[in-house]
C-alpha cells in the first residue's frame, strides 16, 4: 500500500496524481475553463450546472492536490488559477518524446516512399 512517499522504482509518481486528476471529464472541463483566465468558484459552479457546489469543490480539491489548480481567497471569493507546470511535465516526459518518435517514423516513411516512387 502506498503512503504517498515516492517509490524508488517509480520516478513518475509525482505525475501519477496528475494523471488521476485528468481521468475525470469534469476535472478536465474545469481545467478548460481555467485555461484562459482565473475564475471564482461561483462562476465555475454556474458553468458546470447541474453539478452542485459541493461536487465542484470536491473536483477542485483533487485538482489542487495534483498541483493543477491554485486557489486564492480574495475577500469572500475563492479564485481558482490553472498551474500549467504539471501538464508541461507530462508533455516533456511523455508526449514530446512519443511525438518526436512518431515524426521520425513518418519522415523515414516519406523518404522510403520518395525513393521507391518513379518521377
Amino acid at each position: 500500500m502506498s503512503d504517498g512517499r515516492a517509490e524508488p522504482d517509480n520516478p513518475d509518481q509525482d505525475l501519477d496524481e496528475v494523471f488521476k486528476a485528468l481521468a475525470s471529464p469534469t476535472r478536465r472541463r474545469l481545467l478548460d475553463l481555467l485555461k484562459d483566465q482565473a475564475r471564482t468558484t461561483g462562476d465555475l459552479c454556474e458553468r458546470l450546472a447541474p453539478l452542485d457546489r459541493t461536487t465542484v469543490l470536491q473536483h477542485l480539491r483533487v485538482l489542487e492536490a495534483a498541483g493543477l489548480v491554485i486557489a486564492q481567497r480574495k475577500g469572500r471569493e475563492r479564485w481558482n488559477h490553472l498551474d500549467p507546470l504539471p501538464i508541461k511535465r507530462i508533455h516533456d516526459r511523455w508526449i514530446g518524446a512519443y511525438a518526436s518518435a512518431a515524426v521520425d517514423k513518418l519522415a523515414a516513411l516519406k523518404s522510403t516512399l520518395e525513393r521507391s516512387t518513379p518521377r
